[in-house]
């Protein structure tokens, strides 16, 4: 009898539960959150409906390739290492002639950017072709002239061919394929995890304990600007109540209407440090700062330990990525310029 009795005590437990999760559930998608879309849906989202494995395979070499930096040193990987959560884990990104950014910036994830409607952090770039060249030809980056690489990529006989192989005998191999070819691959790099098999109403995706840091991430505001599928990737003002405490440090004010882009949280606990100018690295300390500049509130030591337990949730399932090995140049390629 006492069993049955502590049987249909944990049965209505578990209802109750179950029944908490199915309205915040709710409540986060009416507040703007939105689960990694599947299948069709997911391809026509990223744009890879109807593109072959070839152009993607193709993208992941030359995102790996270092030959694309004038020094031969540096590739895409080398600041958005897709080992380090698509990120350098570095305050500011280190790029040619290892040289630190003038301005601090430090590198945003490549993990699901694809669900950014701005890249970089002064949203300069709508989508990832444009994205793709930037980093190339900046003197602080990769410092590379785009005739150069396409002299690289044409005098290596293998590139040649899998173009082709790709796009057509007819394939004009330019800048503009060769970085909307590396943005295809990049439109791969898609994350999905347990809170969007919540989002999606699976209840017990979640802890408890993770259910009260969304629900007080909901309720304090954070969704103002972290909404959507990538919680982020749209420009919004730094510093809406005070002024962010590093703003200084780098000086780097954001586009010319001070809008800075707001970063994902997906996988955000493997991506510090935190801010564009990498100045928190401790979750919980960055939570509390975004709290106070952005709603000028003083958040607890408690809440902003709940919400990093949330954040927990968004860590995804990684897509298995194989090191390509990358053809060889002949003589006719160009040499490294330092």
């Amino acid at each position: 009898m006492i069993k049955k009795k502590i049987f249909f005590i944990v049965l209505c437990i578990n209802g109750l539960f179950a029944s908490m999760g199915d309205e915040l559930v709710k409540k986060a998608l009416d507040s703007g959150l939105k689960p990694i879309p599947t299948g069709r849906e997911l391809e026509k989202l990223t744009g890879l409906d109807g593109i072959s494995k070839m152009q993607i395979e193709l993208g992941k070499k030359l995102y790996f390739d270092p030959r694309i930096s004038s020094s031969n040193l540096i590739s895409c990987n080398t600041c958005h290492n897709l080992g380090l959560g698509g990120t350098d884990n570095i305050p500011a990104a280190i790029g040619n002639k290892w040289t630190m950014n003038p301005m601090l910036i430090n590198s945003p994830t490549v993990y699901n950017s694809v669900f950014n409607s701005s890249q970089f952090w002064d949203g300069r770039s709508a989508h990832l072709k444009d994205q793709a060249k930037g980093p190339i030809q900046s003197s602080a980056e990769m410092n590379a002239n785009p005739k150069i690489v396409i002299e690289k990529i044409i005098s290596i006989p293998e590139y040649v061919i899998e173009f082709k192989k790709a796009y057509g005998n007819n394939v004009k191999i330019d800048f503009d394929l060769i970085a909307d070819t590396i943005a295809t691959f990049e439109k791969t790099l898609v994350t999905p995890s347990r809170y969007d098999d919540f989002l999606r109403g699976n209840t017990k995706a979640l802890s408890k304990d993770e259910q009260e840091g969304l629900n007080i991430f909901i309720d304090k505001g954070c969704v103002a600007c972290h909404n959507d599928i990538n919680l982020g990737g749209t420009m919004q003002l730094l510093g809406v109540v005070k002024e962010y405490k590093f703003a200084n440090v780098g000086g780097f004010k954001g586009n010319a209407d001070g809008m800075v882009k707001t970063p994902t949280l997906r996988n955000i606990l493997e991506t510090m440090p935190y801010f564009h100018n990498g100045q928190y690295w401790d979750i919980k300390d960055a939570i509390k700062e975004m709290a106070n500049i952005q709603l000028g509130d003083e958040i607890s030591d408690e809440d902003s330990k709940k919400i990093a337990i949330f954040f927990e949730s968004l860590t995804g399932k990684k897509p298995d990525i194989l090191y390509p090995m990358l053809p060889t140049q002949t003589t006719n390629t160009p040499k490294p310029s330092f």
